[in-house]
């Protein structure tokens, strides 16, 4: 591949000459990262396979990992899928553009390396003004990943994407950090109700505010890796950094003592441990390695810098890193499906 070209936009006055060569790339084949408003994703014509191997080649991403596919317009979807039943146009109204991707029924134009070979295909129309302007001016659908290595921290910079990719996509385009900072959510609307897959910045709180029922797969929480994976994230450790990372589950105050007795039976055998933590415990943790994700009290603080905390320890050069809790509810459910995954599912629960 030659040499990445990268391109600063500013997604508050986006320049559309500038735009318009990495939509070019996109239409004639060529691979892109760019910001979302969850995570910069890397993408390929969908409706070209040989391009969308391109994808999977350069994050070193297993195949049977299947890609959403980007919009920029509702109308798009019409030849992307079989039917829209009338409860996914609901969702659609109510949350598009924006962090929700939808699974239906997909039609033959979509490529079996899209969909790992289901016969559904997951879709999304990204509310960032960058990426809806640069699937428009493409004018082909785009799949797209996070656009970072298989299995690495999500990239919510620009340097993230930088650090992981460059050299081995055509564009990258550098336009800020993103707002939401988690991957989208999944919801299955192939059935009755809709069914989320992955947790995200759509909770399930706001889903039933319009649904009278929802329904949340169980392999969320389960990690059954021989499961087939019906939307990303569902089978693979992801967001990981080198360090083996390791949940610690309980009240605050047990899971202070807990951590810290922890990072002294690893520092006592030479091992250089981090702490993943709050605003509201930092102080109470010795020197060392020792990062905020944010306030308890603010979920979408935490949300926002939790891949760019997990990032900054691989900086830091650590063996092990222990991390706090939060709670589950509403948003906190997407940031603890993430962190989990991000320990292969490694969690210690106090007071059990």
């Amino acid at each position: 591949m030659s040499e990445t070209k990268v391109y600063e936009i500013d997604p508050k006055a986006i320049d559309e000459e500038i735009l318009k060569v990495p939509a070019k790339v996109l239409k004639n084949g060529g691979t892109v990262a760019f910001p979302t408003e969850t995570v910069y994703g890397l993408g390929a014509n969908a409706l070209d396979e040989k391009a969308v191997k391109k994808i999977f080649q350069a994050k070193g991403r297993p195949s049977d990992n299947p890609l959403i596919v980007h919009i920029s317009k509702i109308e798009e979807i019409i030849p992307l899928v079989k039917e829209i039943p009338e409860n996914a146009k609901k969702l659609m109204g109510k949350f598009w553009p924006g962090p929700i991707t939808i699974i239906l029924k997909r039609s033959h134009r979509i490529p079996d390396v899209i969909t790992a070979g289901l016969d559904t295909v997951a879709i999304r129309m990204p509310s960032h003004p960058i990426a809806n302007k640069l699937i428009e001016k493409s004018q082909v659908p785009v799949a797209a990943p996070s656009a970072n290595l298989s299995g690495k921290p999500s990239p919510t910079k620009a340097e993230h994407v930088i650090h992981d990719l460059k050299g081995k996509v055509d564009v990258i385009i550098s336009g800020g950090s993103c707002d939401v900072g988690l991957e989208s959510t999944v919801v299955d609307m192939t059935g009755e109700w809709p069914m989320i897959l992955r947790p995200g910045g759509i909770t399930k709180e706001d889903l039933e505010e319009i649904f009278e029922k929802v329904e949340v797969d169980k392999a969320i929480e389960e990690g059954n890796r021989d499961l087939i994976p019906k939307s990303p994230g569902m089978k693979y450790t992801h967001y990981s950094p080198k360090a083996e990372v390791v949940i610690v589950e309980g009240n605050i105050e047990e899971t202070v003592k807990e951590i810290q007795k922890l990072k002294k039976e690893k520092e006592k055998i030479g091992l250089r441990v981090g702490i993943l933590c709050t605003d509201e415990t930092k102080v109470l943790y010795e020197e060392g390695v020792v990062i905020s994700m944010g306030s308890r009290k603010e979920v979408t603080t935490i949300a926002n810098n939790l891949f760019a905390a997990l990032r900054l320890f691989d900086e830091k050069d650590v063996d092990r890193i222990y991390a706090e809790s939060i709670d589950r509810k509403f948003l906190g459910h997407a940031v603890m499906n993430r962190m989990i995954k991000a320990a292969g599912y490694n969690v210690i629960k106090l007071g059990r």
